[in-house]
């Protein structure tokens, strides 16, 4: 086949005279562009090698003997002119696709400007404009790899990089010659095309250097939707682009034969005029301009300082023997030093004082102390007497667990729970001995973060000399010890008191936990409005028959309680038992729970004395008979009286990995790059900050929501296909599960509700931990997001699980509302050349705080554009809130919003400190 040269069609069959599609002739072609044919003589004689496989074949032969590769293709210097993917860049005037090898376009005589694109990142962190750098001699060897730390290490922020540049003539403008670069191979070299020959003369006389001041990006068209990346011309110097920021995307009239001066809008890519001081089609400020590039310069000094943090998920086995081999060496260096000076270990960051008792502790000593000394286990009197001797375990049982003078009913439960499985048990104990220096080392995952803590075995106790807080049966220390440690790492016993069963199984086992609401107000998603009680059996069915750890929380959430018939039923409202069973057995269904109290059980059905049981059932159920504190209770008075079912999802054989964030106001967005690299089933969960350490905490928990999307370039990731999302709760963790295909995924954490609070010290940004348990290896990364990523995530996630409202033709309202903590509201703008102005009021809404800073908005929408209008957010979860909006629009034919805010105003309030989540973003 032959390639005509007038119309590109290449697939012209070889005895054919004329072009099928214009009928041009190969004879005429040669004459009207005989300098695109370079003609080098062949001998037709000699062997020629294919073009396709490379291989030598004989002269007689037409065809490739191997692949079948046409001979005259091979021998043929008639170009392919067929513009494939890479080979061609759009004209930005008339979108016609021009060759790589031209300047100027075919159609309107428009110089060709280089597309802007975001910095794309190697796998192992380093970027590919560092590596083409360090080929071209811009960097000295090994530059790229010396900023390398070890993973996981704290690292201050990096100071501002002075790359040694030894470009003689930064180019600031983007824009090519117009001299026309013969045509080379069908492949061109990305580090040939596109050079003025100014550049190509320079780089031949300082061959050392091998400089390359512009090239073109290997063609690729650059994508006017997309405006997610740092906009950052590539491969000119930073030195270039700091010097030459003001002339950045400003077309200089006289060169494109024009006498008027352009600037190019970084979020739309739109020309504007140089009078114009905002975008005339989606309205950014000209300033962005200079903010993006001072942008990605902090992002490209980052990059070459952070360390490569690309992560692989492991067994959760071998994380915890390898942590607990560290902390043993920990101990074994405090038990050799109490051996040498013959001492007893007495913990001094935790002492036996009234501080590790209260927050306050001079004032909590007046109301009446019951702690009046604190004692080792042979000090402390028990009913048995001396024997038998204390021990850290005896096989753990729930029925050894007794709850002291501490409200911490929701420790004990888990741990009653937790006391069904003992393997479990003696994990969370890594000193499994009694130890006669008295140190000992308790594991637990304190807000998504494994940590091994060190107590001593002085306990609390009263005149008599009796434990004052929780005790286990049968002198075990398993208990004390374990209800030590938590309180240490909340700063004090009295942190302890009041809390959910699904934070102590969190804490004890750092497994994924999820919380089945039992209450139609509770249901997440406002088309859930009655509950689903099969759906509900069959998660409690299925979770008991795979070992995974319950309990329950009674009359606790938005329930009304009557306290008389609590009690009057056995029950103790705002109070957390265990779910030690669940049964379906002769078409009943019964849960076996357990008080921490060990006494005060349930009085009702299926109660120990009630007359529905059978003696077949009692022998079933209860073989040993009646224990205290634990009894059979239908699931119909469950769903009466108990608000949720908390549910530990541990599994043998997982794998898991951590990753800490920072959730920072105004732009709080923490992104991770996931790679499945076999379908795997995946439990996702975002920890933030415990508020437990002081009595009235400083701050305020967060709305907490991780979501993820599907995502094609791990070089430049973007928002894709929504995948899952967990609820959105202020909450100590929230969480999602998901089976996920092989594929590349991105992970973006949200939390909006501290964005106004005025936090402007780095170190006091909030932290979170999103942990991942999987069955298979995965392979994580933590990103930079791109400054309108958040956009694009909200912008996705309301598409897709908003309500949606039709307003007047080319205008709908998106709403996120009942399940996600607070509202959120989205505007789309289908009109090609309208504005559509948008008047949002929230203002009596209540117990609620807006990105926007201010809860009545108004905003301009441009023209096949999309924005997020607002986000309200409950402000504290502990008291209620209520949201109340009135959307009013109406079209325009200007940007300006006119009798509806101050004079030249497109936002109010404006969004320039909010631009990353409020901008307009083009329709995709």
């Amino acid at each position: 086949m032959w390639t005509c040269i007038k119309c590109s069609y290449a697939y012209n069959r070889l005895w054919l005279q004329t072009c099928e599609m214009c009928e041009a002739k190969p004879e005429q072609q040669a004459q009207q562009q005989p300098q695109q044919q370079a003609e080098t003589p062949t001998n037709r004689d000699e062997p020629w090698t294919c073009k396709k496989c490379t291989l030598v074949n004989y002269s007689s032969a037409m065809a490739c003997i191997v692949c079948g590769g046409s001979k005259l293709k091979s021998i043929s210097s008639i170009e392919d002119m067929t513009l494939r993917k890479g080979e061609f860049w759009t004209c930005s005037h008339c979108t016609l696709k021009n060759s790589l090898h031209y300047g100027l376009c075919s159609a309107c005589k428009s110089i060709r400007l280089l597309p802007v694109e975001t910095v794309r990142e190697r796998p192992d962190g380093q970027s590919y404009e560092d590596q083409d750098a360090a080929a071209a001699g811009h960097l000295p060897p090994g530059t790229a790899n010396e900023a390398k730390i070890p993973t996981g290490i704290a690292m201050p922020m990096p100071m501002p990089l002075s790359l040694p540049m030894t470009v003689p003539m930064p180019m600031p403008m983007l824009q090519l010659p117009a001299a026309v670069v013969h045509r080379g191979s069908r492949s061109p070299s990305p580090r040939a095309i596109g050079m003025s020959p100014i550049v190509q003369q320079q780089q031949q006389q300082q061959q050392p250097q091998q400089v390359q001041s512009v090239r073109s990006s290997s063609g690729a068209i650059p994508k006017r939707h997309s405006t997610g990346g740092s906009i950052v011309p590539r491969n000119i110097s930073i030195a270039g682009l700091a010097a030459g920021t003001s002339a950045y995307n400003i077309q200089q009239g006289s060169s494109a034969g024009s006498g008027s001066k352009k600037w190019q809008c970084p979020a739309c890519t739109y020309e504007n005029c140089a009078a114009s001081v905002v975008c005339d089609i989606c309205s950014s400020p000209r300033g962005l301009v200079n903010a993006v590039i001072g942008d990605a310069l902090a992002r490209k000094s980052i990059r070459v300082a952070l360390t490569d943090i690309r992560q692989e998920s492991k067994l959760m086995e071998n994380l915890r023997q390898l942590e607990e081999t560290e902390a043993l060496t920990k101990w074994q260096n405090i038990i050799q030093y109490c051996r040498d000076n013959n001492e007893l270990f007495v913990d001094d960051s935790f002492p036996p004082a009234p501080k590790s008792l209260y927050y306050n502790p001079a004032s909590s000593a007046t109301e009446g102390n019951p702690v009046v000394q604190w004692r080792r286990p042979h000090e402390i009197n028990c009913d048995g007497g001396a024997y038998p001797p204390w021990a850290v375990f005896r096989t753990p049982l729930p029925s050894d667990i007794c709850q002291g003078v501490l409200g911490n009913c929701w420790l004990l439960s888990a741990l009653a729970v937790l006391a069904e499985r003992e393997d479990l048990v003696k994990e969370v104990l890594v000193t499994k001995e009694i130890c006669p220096q008295g140190a000992y080392q308790v594991r637990l995952c304190k807000d998504g973060k494994w940590t091994t803590v060190l107590v001593d075995d002085l306990l609390p106790c009263d005149k008599r000399g009796h434990l004052v807080y929780s005790q286990a049966k049968r002198k075990q220390l398993w208990v004390p010890l374990i209800e030590k440690a938590v309180a240490k790492i909340h700063g004090c016993y009295e942190a302890l008191v009041s809390g959910r069963a699904i934070e102590g199984l969190a804490t004890l086992t750092g497994a994924p936990c999820e919380s089945i609401p039992l209450q139609a107000s509770s249901l997440p998603m406002p088309s859930e409005d009655e509950l689903d009680k099969d759906l509900i059996w069959a998660q409690l069915l299925s979770s008991r028959c795979v070992r995974f750890l319950m309990g329950a929380s009674c009359g606790g959430g938005n329930m009304k309680v009557d306290e008389e018939e609590y009690q009057h039923k056995g029950l103790r409202p705002r109070h957390a038992y265990s779910v030690l069973d669940v049964k379906d057995i002769q078409g009943h269904r019964l849960l076996k729970l357990r008080n921490p109290w060990g006494h005060y059980s349930w009085r009702g059905d299926w109660s120990d004395d009630s007359s529905l049981w059978t003696d077949d059932l009692r022998d079933a159920l209860m073989p040993h008979g009646a224990s205290e504190g634990v009894f059979w209770i239908s699931f119909e008075d469950v769903l009466n009286y108990f608000d949720c079912i908390d549910i530990c999802k541990v599994r043998s054989g997982w794998n898991e990995v951590r990753l800490q964030g920072t959730l920072q106001p105004l732009c709080s967005i923490s992104c991770v790059l996931l790679t499945v690299l076999e379908p795997t089933e995946a439990e996702f969960t975002l920890f933030q900050e415990g508020q437990r350490n002081s009595e009235k905490s400083q701050r305020s928990q967060l709305d907490l929501c991780v979501v993820i999307f599907r995502t094609r370039s791990p070089a430049a990731p973007e928002i894709g296909r929504l995948v899952e999302h967990s609820k959105r709760q202020v909450r100590g963790f929230v969480g999602c599960h998901k089976m996920l295909e092989r594929d590349i995924y991105l992970l973006v954490c949200l939390a909006f509700n501290h964005w106004h609070t005025g936090i402007e010290d780095p170190h006091q940004y909030p932290q979170c931990i999103l942990a991942i348990h999987s069955s298979k290896r995965l392979l994580v990364e933590q990103i930079i997001p791109s400054p309108h990523l958040l956009a694009d995530a909200i912008i996705s996630l309301t598409l897709t699980k908003g309500q949606r409202h039709e307003g007047r033709e080319g205008m709908t309202a998106y709403y996120l509302t009942k399940g996600w903590a607070g509202l959120v509201v989205m505007v789309e703008n289908r009109h090609e050349n309208k504005w559509i102005h948008v008047k949002c009021d929230c203002q009596e809404s209540y117990n609620v705080v807006s990105t926007r800073g201010e809860l009545k908005t108004v905003d301009s929408v441009p023209p096949l554009q999309r924005q997020v209008i607002i986000v309200l957010t409950q402000l504290e979860g502990s008291g209620g809130f209520s949201i109340a909006h009135r959307l009013t629009h109406r079209l325009a034919n200007s940007r300006g919003l006119h009798d509806w805010g101050p004079p030249g105003a497109t936002h109010c309030p404006p969004i320039e400190n909010v631009h990353g989540l409020h901008a307009p973003r083009l329709i995709t």
